[in-house]
């Protein structure tokens, strides 16, 4: 019984506001926590009867509250990430193929943007957040797959919240990042995919393959990468290596273009291509500072890392195209700038200004190699270089991550270990994308055929699977 009022003493010799006035002239606390016990300690029993019966009460646990001014970015920040795909990638892509596809290729984007807004919201948001099942450090089915009591948004209403901003923000915000991910895929397989097949292609990828990685990476304390220790603040590993990696994948299963290698298949309109680049560069704002979820100074970081590294890839891009082919083209800077948005994607939230500068300057002449030599080198036809762009920039952004992180901006220190952590991440997310891409399409292949006719492929997509053509 002595022991238990001498615990009771200290806690409210502690809690006395004469020991919060005294602080200055008080002793070390080790002391000063022996001097406040002492009293209680010497005390009768019945002058400490009252404390245990009536003990103080426990202070409440603080509930969120919405951040109307974190609300009021990530509302922006949400309509930043969907001008990316519609229209930006849509002119970026459109511009690079040949006149008689660009209805087509726009078409793609469009038609994707509205199929993946439902599966996200029928299944596809439950299977990516849902975290029922999940606990930190066990791992389990739940650990990369999430469970579908959130299907149709089930027990979303108009005052829940993921931290301090609604859910259903949180929600929209995360499905634009569903929608760009298969959007950016097509990338690789332009010019010979019936439309038919990328829509079955892009539901079901979106379901089985981007979802799960996006549950596994951010989804919280139980994601399988997530308790890995994985650092991927926008998605260099969910929304480009994921993208960069399935493109490959089906650009492989269905071949190169008719007359690839031996005939000139030359973009047909580079001012919408950079238009499409330019609107990708400011929408990426929305996409790494927006991924803060707040209106604070990591938001800000990520912004200036973000800016710094895209002018810097650009510019790498531009000098290694100069230096090898003696001119530097509008092509180049523009897909210089888009490699350096891809790799800082993954780091945006973690490093500083040289981590972003250097970053930068190593995905432009990395992705240019990539898009150019590696290509050429393993004779695959990745027609408008997602894999080069996005999966070579996504992998560099990803490790590079695990190196120039900075503690005081991400709460993880860069270091060699971490490196090592980036690398496993990328290796589980390039071998699950690739198992799962690879699947996805035989089977569509068997049951309705991937590619279109050699005619139709001659005539033009737009002609042949739409029915228009641009005059």
């Amino acid at each position: 019984m002595k022991k238990l009022f001498a615990s009771l003493g200290l806690m409210f010799a502690l809690l006395s506001p004469n020991l919060v006035l005294a602080e200055d002239a008080a002793p070390a606390p080790e002391a000063a926590a022996v001097e406040s016990a002492a009293p209680a300690m010497a005390a009768p029993a019945e002058a400490a009867a009252p404390a245990a019966e009536a003990p103080a009460p426990a202070p409440a646990a603080e509930v969120p509250k919405l951040d109307s001014g974190a609300t009021a970015w990530m509302l922006t920040s949400t309509a930043l990430v969907l001008l990316m795909t519609i229209p930006g990638l849509a002119l970026f892509y459109g511009g690079m193929v040949r006149k008689k596809n660009v209805l087509g290729t726009m078409m793609q984007s469009f038609a994707i943007t509205a199929m993946i807004t439902v599966l996200w919201m029928v299944a596809g948001y439950s299977i990516a957040f849902d975290t029922t099942g999940m606990a930190k450090g066990v791992t389990n089915f739940y650990s990369f797959f999430g469970s579908l009591s959130k299907a149709f948004l089930a027990g979303m209403g108009k005052d829940s919240l993921t931290g301090v901003i609604p859910e259903s923000v949180f929600m929209t915000f995360q499905m634009t990042f569903a929608i760009i991910t298969p959007a950016l895929t097509t990338g690789a397989f332009a010019d010979r995919m019936k439309f038919s097949a990328m829509m079955w292609f892009t539901g079901l990828w979106s379901l089985l393959v981007y979802a799960p990685i996006a549950h596994m990476v951010w989804s919280g304390d139980g994601g399988f990468m997530w308790d890995m220790g994985v650092l991927d603040f926008a998605g260099g590993t969910v929304v480009h290596i994921n993208a960069g990696v399935a493109g490959l994948v089906a650009a492989l299963v269905l071949g190169p273009r008719l007359g690839y290698g031996k005939e000139p298949i030359a973009p047909h309109n580079l001012t919408l291509t950079v238009i499409g680049a330019a609107m990708l560069w400011v929408g990426w704002f929305g996409f790494n500072a927006g991924s803060a979820v707040a209106a604070d100074g990591r938001a800000g970081m990520a912004m200036a890392v973000t800016q710094i590294a895209t002018g810097a890839a650009a510019l790498g891009w531009m000098f290694a195209e100069w230096m090898s082919k003696g001119k530097p083209s509008v092509l180049g800077i523009a897909s210089g700038a888009v490699a350096g948005l891809v790799a800082i994607t993954p780091a945006s939230g973690f490093v500083g200004p040289t981590g972003g500068l250097v970053i930068g300057l190593v995905a432009g002449a990395v992705c240019f190699w990539s898009a150019t030599s590696l290509k050429r080198m393993l004779k695959y036809d990745d027609s408008l270089d997602a894999f080069g762009v996005h999966g070579i920039g996504g992998i560099v952004g990803a490790i590079l991550t695990g190196y120039f992180a900075v503690e005081s901006i991400g709460g993880t220190a860069g270091s060699m270990a971490q490196v090592v952590t980036q690398i496993e991440g990328v290796l589980i997310t390039i071998a699950y994308t690739a198992i799962g891409t690879y699947i996805i399409l035989k089977v569509l292949d068997l049951v309705m055929g991937l590619r279109v006719t050699e005619e139709q492929e001659r005539e033009g997509l737009d002609i042949a699977l739409h029915g228009e053509r641009v005059e």
